[in-house]
C-alpha cells in the first residue's frame, strides 16, 4: 500500500493536508512523510507505525536499552555515523519479546538486531552489518530520540568514568610539567589524560543539561561542579594537584594567556557533541589558592522558544500579544542574572518576525542565531557600545530594536528617544520586581514624563524548576499556602505534588524550568502617579488595585496546576 492510502485511512490524514503536502514534494522535492512531520500533520510516532506497515517491519516505541551491545561497537563505528544515519545496534537475546528482557551477554545466542529511524535508507543498515561483520541481522523502525538514547548509551558505557581518569592521571607525573611547558602538545596529543579529563567534564556537563561547570580551588583540595536547573551540584572532587593542568588546558582551548595567573581573563570556545553544537563562554578569576574557572555553556542547537512554552497562562499570553502588537514604546524585561529574560525577548521577537517588520538587535553576547533578524555583537574593544550600536540602529530605518540590557544613562535615553520618535523596543534591566524599574530608571537619570510617555510595560520574571513527571508524588500540604494567601476551600479542589528523585532527574525530583511572571501594564492612573512619585512601593499598591498578579500569585498557580512544588515558588520569591 502507498504510504498515503495507509495514513488516510489508518491514522485519518484529512485531504486538505495531503494535498498541500504533496504540491509541497511536488515543487521543492523530498520524502512525503517527513514533508507532513514538518507541517505537523501526523506525528512520528504515526508516520513510524504507517512505515511499519508499508514495509512489514516492526515499530519499537522504546528500544531495550540493556542490549545495547556493552559500547563494544562505539569502538569500530564513529558516532556521528550513526547520529546522522539515525541508527544503532542492539544484540536482544529473544526478538519476539526482545522489549523489556535483559540480554544475557552471550553474542551467540543474540539475535542482532539495526533499529533505523528511516527504513528506506539501506546503504547506511548495510555499511553498518558489514563493519559490524554481522552476517545476519533483523531491522526495526524507532523514534529519532529513543535511537540517539540508545547511542548515547553506547558511548558512555565506553568512555571511561571521570574518576578512572583521574586515577590514570596518578601514574603520569610529568603531565604537569608538560602542559605548563609547552601548549602545542596539548592540541596534539589528543590522548593525554588531562584532556580526556576536560572533554568528560563537557560532556557529562551537556548530558546533564547544566548551564555552567564552575572549577573552584581551596587550599588543599578543589571541586568540579555544575549548574542544572539553577542548582549547583557537586561532578568531581579531583585531587590537588591536577587543578593546574585542568585550569592550563580549558585556557588553552580558550585561547587565553596560560602564564598570566594574576589578572582574571575572559575566551570562549566552542564543543561539538554529536548532533549538538556548543557555545562556552570561559571567565577565569586569581583567588587565594589559584584560579577559579567557570564555563557558561549555551546549546547552539537547540531552537528558540514558542511564547506558549515559556509559562505564560491564557490570560497573560493575550496580555502580551495585545502590548507587542504596539507600533511604538518600550516593553522592559526585569529579573536577576539568569531569570531567562532574554529567552523571553528572544521568544517575543521570534513570534512578531514577519517579512514586512525591520527587527534590529544589540547584545552582549549574542546567544542565539535568529534568521531574518539583525544581530549585533558589543564590543567594548573598540568602543561598539549599547549606546554607540544604538545610535546607529536608529538611522538603520528599525521598526523593532532589542537593546541587551540598559545599563546607563545614555543607552536609556536613546531608547526612550527611539520609542517616542516610533519605534518598538525591548530591553532589560535588573530590578526586583515591575515597579522597582520605574525607581531604577529614575535613578539612572530618566525624567520620570520620559518614562511615562514612553515605557508602555514591564515583566518581571523569575524561573522555577519543573517536576519530573516520571518521580512526583502526591501529598496533602500543611498551612504553608494558606499563610501564602490562598483560601483553605481551594485546598481541596486541587491535588498537590512534591519531588522525590529517580534516574530520569538525575535525583533530584525535578526537570527543566519554567517561567513565572509578573506584568503591570502603563494605564494613564500609572503614568499620572509616575508624574508625582516613583516610591516602589506606591506604584506597586497602584499597580496591584489595576489587577497586576504579582511573581509569586503567578507560582502559586503553577503549584495549583501540579507544574511545580511550594518550595521552589518559595525559593525564587522570597523578600
Amino acid at each position: 500500500m502507498e504510504l498515503s492510502h495507509i495514513l488516510k485511512h489508518r491514522f485519518g490524514l484529512n485531504e486538505d493536508s495531503l494535498a498541500e503536502a504533496v504540491h509541497v514534494q511536488q515543487e521543492k522535492g523530498g520524502r512525503l512523510g517527513d514533508i507532513l512531520l514538518q507541517r505537523q500533520a501526523i506525528s512520528e510516532t504515526q508516520l513510524l507505525e504507517a512505515l511499519s506497515l508499508q514495509y512489514e517491519i516492526p515499530f519499537w516505541p522504546e528500544l531495550p536499552m540493556e542490549s545495547i551491545m556493552g559500547g563494544e561497537f562505539a569502538k569500530k563505528v564513529s558516532i556521528q555515523f550513526l547520529k546522522r544515519h539515525y541508527i544503532v545496534p542492539l544484540a536482544v537475546p529473544n526478538p519476539a519479546a526482545a522489549q523489556g528482557q535483559p540480554d544475557n551477554g552471550d553474542a551467540k545466542d543474540s539475535v542482532f538486531i539495526i533499529a533505523v529511524n528511516d527504513p528506506s535508507n539501506f546503504t547506511a543498515v548495510d555499511d553498518l552489518s558489514r563493519i559490524l561483520g554481522l552476517t545476519s541481522f533483523k531491522s526495526v523502525l524507532s523514534t529519532k530520540q529513543a535511537i540517539l538514547a540508545a547511542i548515547n548509551l553506547a558511548f558512555d558505557l565506553n568512555q571511561n568514568s571521570a574518576q578512572q581518569l583521574v586515577e590514570d592521571m596518578e601514574d603520569d607525573s610529568d603531565i604537569i610539567s608538560q602542559i605548563e611547558d609547552t601548549a602545542d602538545l596539548l592540541e596534539d596529543t589528543s590522548d593525554a589524560p588531562i584532556i580526556k579529563l576536560v572533554n568528560h567534564i563537557l560532556s557529562q556537563s551537556i548530558k546533564a543539561r547544566a548551564s555552567d561547570i564552575h572549577i573552584e580551588p581551596y587550599q588543599d583540595s578543589f571541586k568540579v561542579r555544575y549548574r542544572v536547573d539553577g542548582i549547583l551540584y557537586d561532578l568531581l572532587t579531583p585531587p590537588k594537584w591536577i587543578q593546574p593542568a585542568l585550569t592550563s588546558r580549558i585556557k588553552v582551548m580558550s585561547k587565553l594567556n596560560i602564564a598570566e595567573k594574576r589578572l582574571p581573563q575572559d575566551g570562549r570556545f566552542e564543543v561539538r557533541i554529536g548532533s549538538q553544537n556548543i557555545d562556552v563562554r570561559v571567565s577565569t578569576l586569581p583567588i587565594t589558592f589559584g584560579e577559579r574557572v567557570v564555563m557558561r555553556l549555551l546549546n547552539k542547537s537547540s531552537s528558540v522558544f514558542e511564547l506558549t512554552e515559556i509559562g505564560l497562562n491564557r490570560e497573560q499570553l493575550k496580555l502580551l500579544k495585545n502590548l507587542v502588537s504596539s507600533p511604538n514604546g518600550i516593553i522592559l524585561v526585569t529579573g536577576p542574572t539568569g531569570s531567562g529574560k532574554t529567552t523571553t525577548l528572544y521568544s517575543v521577537l521570534s513570534s512578531i518576525n514577519t517579512p514586512d517588520i525591520n527587527i534590529i538587535t544589540i547584545e552582549d553576547p549574542v546567544e542565539y542565531q535568529l534568521k531574518g533578524i539583525s544581530q549585533i555583537q558589543v564590543n567594548p574593544k573598540i568602543e561598539l557600545t549599547f549606546a554607540r550600536g544604538l545610535r546607529s540602529i536608529v538611522r538603520q530605518d528599525p521598526d523593532v530594536i532589542l537593546i541587551g540590557e540598559i545599563r546607563d544613562r545614555e543607552t536609556a535615553e536613546i531608547a526612550v528617544q527611539s520609542a517616542l520618535t516610533g519605534h518598538l523596543v525591548f530591553s532589560t534591566l535588573h530590578t526586583n520586581d515591575s515597579p522597582s524599574a520605574i525607581t531604577r530608571l529614575v535613578d539612572i537619570g530618566v525624567e520620570p514624563f520620559l518614562i511615562s510617555s514612553s515605557l508602555i510595560a514591564v515583566i518581571a520574571q523569575r524561573l522555577v524548576r519543573v517536576l519530573c513527571e516520571h518521580c512526583k508524588e502526591a501529598y496533602k500540604p500543611d498551612m504553608t499556602l494558606q499563610a501564602l494567601g490562598v483560601r483553605p476551600d481551594r485546598l481541596g479542589k486541587y491535588t498537590f505534588y512534591r519531588a522525590k528523585g529517580c534516574d530520569q532527574c538525575f535525583q533530584t525530583g525535578y526537570r527543566g524550568r519554567i517561567g513565572i511572571y509578573e506584568i503591570m501594564v502603563m494605564d494613564n492612573k500609572l503614568k499620572a502617579l509616575i508624574q508625582r512619585t516613583y516610591d516602589s512601593f506606591q506604584i506597586k499598591q497602584e499597580a496591584l488595585k489595576l489587577g497586576m498578579v504579582t511573581l509569586r500569585r503567578d507560582g502559586i498557580e503553577k503549584v495549583l496546576r501540579g507544574i511545580t512544588t511550594i518550595e521552589e515558588v518559595i525559593r525564587v520569591t522570597q523578600k
